[in-house]
């Protein structure tokens, strides 16, 4: 008896807030012009970091975006989380009444809100006794907060997961997404990645790399919809196909010869030649001497042209987990007013300097019949 291998889910929409803007075609466009968004932090709204310039959300403020209701304890890692869910609903025509009990929830972060995690820590030091602690600020300290917060304020009651894999978050988290399609658990799931600016990550950040030039810290959330091709209603087009996942962890210091080897599995598996790669994006990271490590690899593999042709995610700062979903956007960015020339593929990879690398497949436009 034969059993018929699941379609590959594929990706038909998608959205992000970032520093160029709170919706995608503001992203679309900084990426499409390559504009840096880092700017110089506004001392009146934030308390002092180790750098003084960041890559915020412009203007995003959980309370001020998302209403009063519901919002006085949720901190901005849950905000954006939120915010962008409420988007991607709303752009695939989910509306407020409708039944959500089939979409799945999937969101990667590293660790949640350090800043929630310093706040909670503070208090219960200098707190009054006996509760020491607001307790309504105990939920924002679990990692899981921000995708329960988002499934919670929109119904969503497929099932929810969180993905924390430092900087290789994003293919894993779009790994187990595809997982949840394939075996049936969800219909449709909305699956991104978020990160907050505050000044406890980047001092977090800062003493992490052993302090000198502090990083410039990135935030945002970039989000998308994976169903199967088949469910997808009339008028949705496919923006890309999930083809295939690997992942590595390099033990001999080689950490650009992992990648190599990581995509060159991730191509063989999926029967993809160079030849039918347009794109080929790393999310910018750079090892312990300043080699761009990804940038190197994958050169090698697909040449300058197919590297060159999507800006590295690191233009938004250091977004840490949610670089490789901010780097996948950028992808559909570049490619929906790109000719590809037969070309039909995109590599996306990410690493982290603890040795892991993960990468996607991705096949653009629909689906092979």
């Amino acid at each position: 008896m034969s059993t018929a291998t699941p379609a590959a889910p594929v990706i038909s929409a998608w959205t992000a807030i970032s520093p160029f803007g709170h919706d995608r075609s503001s992203f679309a466009d900084g990426v499409r012009t390559r504009t840096s968004p880092v700017s110089t932090l506004d001392a009146q709204r934030w308390t002092r970091g180790p750098g003084e310039s960041a890559a915020t959300v412009p203007g995003f403020e959980p309370r001020e975006f998302l209403g009063s209701k519901g919002t006085r304890a949720m901190n901005r890692v849950s905000g954006l989380a939120v915010a962008a869910a409420k988007h991607l609903l709303a752009d695939i025509g989910v509306e407020p009444g409708d039944e959500r009990d089939d979409i799945g929830f999937v969101l990667g972060t590293t660790t949640g809100s350090v800043q929630s995690m310093m706040d909670l820590t503070r208090a219960s030091l200098t707190g009054d006794k006996p509760d020491h602690v607001e307790p309504a600020a105990v939920p924002g300290c679990v990692m899981n907060c921000a995708a329960g917060q988002a499934a919670i304020w929109h119904g969503l009651k497929g099932p929810n997961a969180t993905i924390a894999a430092g900087r290789t978050t994003g293919p894993h988290a779009l790994n187990y997404a595809r997982r949840l399609l394939r075996t049936g658990r969800a219909t449709r799931v909305l699956c991104g990645a978020a990160e907050e600016y505050s000044p406890a990550r980047a001092w977090v950040e800062h003493h992490r790399r052993g302090g000198g030039d502090p990083v410039v810290i990135g935030e945002g959330c970039a989000m998308f919809l994976l169903e199967p091709a088949e469910l997808r209603p009339p008028g949705r087009r496919v923006l890309g196909t999930l083809e295939g996942f690997e992942s590595r962890v390099c033990l001999d210091g080689d950490l650009a010869g992992t990648v190599t080897v990581a995509v060159r599995a991730l191509l063989a598996s999926a029967g993809v030649s160079p030849e039918q790669v347009w794109a080929a994006t790393g999310s910018g990271f750079t090892d312990a001497g300043g080699q761009p490590v990804e940038a190197v690899a994958l050169r090698g593999l697909f040449g300058d042209a197919a590297v060159d042709r999507v800006p590295s995610a690191d233009l938004l700062g250091d977004t840490a987990s949610a670089s490789a979903m901010f780097q996948l956007a950028a992808v559909l960015s570049v490619a929906e007013s790109a000719g590809r020339a037969g070309a039909d593929h995109t590599v996306v990879t990410t690493c982290d300097d603890d040795g892991s690398v993960a990468c996607t497949l991705l096949r653009l436009g629909e689906p092979a019949a």
